[in-house]
C-alpha cells in the first residue's frame, strides 16, 4: 500500500477518522501490489518469521521486486526488528513510529475495501485457519521437551507403588493363614509371591523344585517348616485365588520397572542437569510439583529447598516456631549421606546449585549434562570439608585448630585437710591401750622387788 496523503498522518490522535469508512481510507492509501499465499503452510511460514522478526523469502522478493524501484521514498514497516533487518539486507530506508502503528491499525480495519475480490467470508475462515496453525507452532515443543509425560509417569509411580504394598501385604496375610513360617523364612516380597505362585499348597513344597526362585539354605528351611507348619489347611479353590493375586503382584512389579525406566530416560532428555544433582525420581517430584519445568525454573532458590513442606513452613510460621530446613529435596543422595548436624547447610547449597541447573534446562539449548556434573562435583566437595572439619574437632589434630588449643588450663582440685584444726596433740587409741597395759605390768614387778629387800634385811 502506498500512503496517498502525508500531511494527514501527522496528526496521529485523529488519524483513526480517516478509516472509519472504505471510501477516506481509499482517500489516504492506495493499493500498489498484493500477492496471495499459495496454502496455509506458505502463510504459517511467512508469520512465524515476521513474529520472530525475520525476513521470509517471498517477502524478500517482493520488496526487490516492487520498492527497489521507489527507493527514495521510506518504508513503514510496523515491527522495529524487521525494519532493521531489510535495512541491513536490501538497504532501504525504513519508518516505526506511533503514526506508523495508528496507520497499519486503521489499515487492518478496512482490509476488505482496499483489497478487491476477497469476500468476507473467505477472509474470516482464512484469518481464523491462520490464527490456528500459528498457536499450535507456537505451543507445538520438541517431543522430547514434554515435561507433561514426566508429570504422569512419577503420579503413576506413586500409585504403583502404594497399589503393590496393599497386593502384598493381603497376600502375605491370605496365605500365612496356610503357611505362617514361610513369611519369615522369606523377607523379599516379589520372591515370596513367586514361590507361591509356583508350588501353591505347602504340602507341593517337599516335590516342587524353588531352586531358580531360592537359594539352597532357605530351600531347605522352606522345605523343613513346611512339614511341620502350624497352619491351617485350605481348599484349592482358596489357593487358585491366592496364587491369581501372585500374578496380579509381579505383574505390577514388572511395569514398575519398565516405568521406572522410561521415567529415567525421559528425565535425561528434558533435565539432564536436574537429574545429575538430584536424581530422577526427586527431580521428577519437583516438577510435578511446579506444574512445568518452566514454572519450576522460575522459582528462586529456597523455594526450591523447601518446595514439599509447604504446610510445614506455615505452620511453623503462624506458631513463630524454626521452619524447615528442606522439603522433596531431602531424599537427594547428597543429603542423604551427611549427617544429621550438616543437613540444612547442605540442603541450602544442594538448592542453589539445583535451581541453576533447572534455569539452565529449562531456558539453555544445550543437551549435555555438564553442568550439572560441574556443580554437584562442588556440592561433594563442600560436604567432604564440613565432615572433615567435624572429625578434626573431635580429634584436635587440624593444623587450624592446633593454635587456639596451645594454652590448656590445668585446674588442680586440693582437698581441705581438717588435721590442722586442732593444736592438740592427738594420740591414737592402739597407742592408748599399750601404755596402759606397759603400766600394768610394771607395777608387779616393783612389788616383788620390795619384798626381796624385806627379805635381805
Amino acid at each position: 500500500l502506498q500512503v496517498l496523503n502525508e500531511k494527514k498522518l501527522q496528526e496521529v490522535d485523529s488519524l483513526w477518522k480517516e478509516f472509519e469508512t472504505p471510501e477516506k481510507a481509499n482517500k489516504i492509501v492506495k493499493l500498489k501490489h498484493f500477492e496471495k499465499f499459495q496454502d496455509t503452510t506458505e502463510a504459517l511460514a511467512a508469520s512465524t518469521a515476521l513474529v520472530e522478526g525475520k525476513l521470509s523469502k517471498n517477502l524478500k522478493k517482493i520488496l526487490k521486486k516492487i520498492v527497489a524501484k521507489d527507493a527514495h521514498e521510506q518504508l513503514a514497516v510496523a515491527d522495529a526488528k524487521l525494519g532493521g533487518v531489510i535495512k541491513e539486507k536490501l538497504n532501504l530506508s525504513c519508518i516505526h513510529s506511533p503514526m506508523v502503528t495508528e496507520l497499519m491499525r486503521g489499515i487492518r480495519s478496512q482490509i476488505e475495501g482496499l483489497i478487491t475480490g476477497l469476500p468476507s467470508r473467505e477472509m474470516a475462515a482464512m484469518c481464523l485457519g491462520l490464527a490456528h496453525s500459528l498457536s499450535r507452532y507456537k505451543l507445538k515443543f520438541s517431543p522430547d521437551k514434554v515435561d507433561t509425560m514426566i508429570i504422569q509417569a512419577i503420579s503413576l509411580l506413586d500409585d504403583l507403588d502404594k497399589e503393590l504394598n496393599n497386593y502384598i501385604m493381603r497376600c502375605r496375610e491370605w496365605y500365612g493363614w496356610h503357611f505362617p513360617e514361610l513369611g519369615k523364612i522369606i523377607t523379599d516380597n516379589l520372591t515370596y509371591c513367586k514361590c507361591v505362585r509356583k508350588v501353591g499348597d505347602r504340602s507341593n513344597f517337599a516335590s516342587s523344585d524353588v531352586s531358580d526362585i531360592l537359594p539352597e539354605e532357605i530351600e531347605e528351611d522352606v522345605k523343613a517348616a513346611a512339614e511341620i507348619s502350624m497352619g491351617t489347611e485350605v481348599s484349592e479353590e482358596d489357593i487358585n485365588n491366592i496364587i491369581h493375586l501372585c500374578d496380579q503382584v509381579i505383574e505390577i512389579s514388572e511395569y514398575r520397572t519398565q516405568l521406572y525406566d522410561y521415567l529415567k530416560n525421559r528425565m535425561m532428555a528434558i533435565a539432564p542437569n536436574l537429574t545429575v544433582m538430584v536424581g530422577e525420581l526427586v527431580g521428577a517430584r519437583l516438577i510435578a510439583h511446579a506444574g512445568s519445568l518452566l514454572n519450576l525454573a522460575k522459582h528462586p532458590a529456597s523455594t526450591v529447598q523447601l518446595l514439599g513442606a509447604e504446610k510445614a513452613l506455615f505452620r511453623a510460621l503462624k506458631t513463630k516456631r524454626d521452619t524447615p530446613k528442606f522439603g522433596l529435596i531431602y531424599h537427594a543422595s547428597l543429603v542423604g549421606q551427611t549427617n544429621a548436624k550438616n543437613k540444612g547447610k547442605i540442603s541450602r547449597m544442594l538448592a542453589a546449585k539445583t535451581a541453576l541447573t533447572i534455569r539452565y534446562d529449562a531456558l539453555g539449548e544445550s543437551t549435555s549434562a555438564e553442568m550439572g556434573a560441574e556443580n554437584r562435583l562442588k556440592v561433594e566437595t563442600r560436604l567432604r570439608l564440613l565432615e572433615e572439619r567435624g572429625i578434626r574437632r573431635i580429634s584436635g589434630t587440624g593444623k587450624a585448630l592446633a593454635k587456639t588449643d596451645k594454652y590448656q588450663n590445668k585446674s588442680e582440685i586440693k582437698v581441705f585437710d581438717p588435721s590442722g584444726d586442732s593444736t592438740l596433740p592427738v594420740a591414737s587409741k592402739k597407742r592408748k591401750i599399750q601404755e596402759v597395759e606397759e603400766q600394768d605390768t610394771e607395777v608387779p614387778v616393783k612389788a616383788k622387788k620390795f619384798k626381796a629387800e624385806m627379805k635381805g634385811e
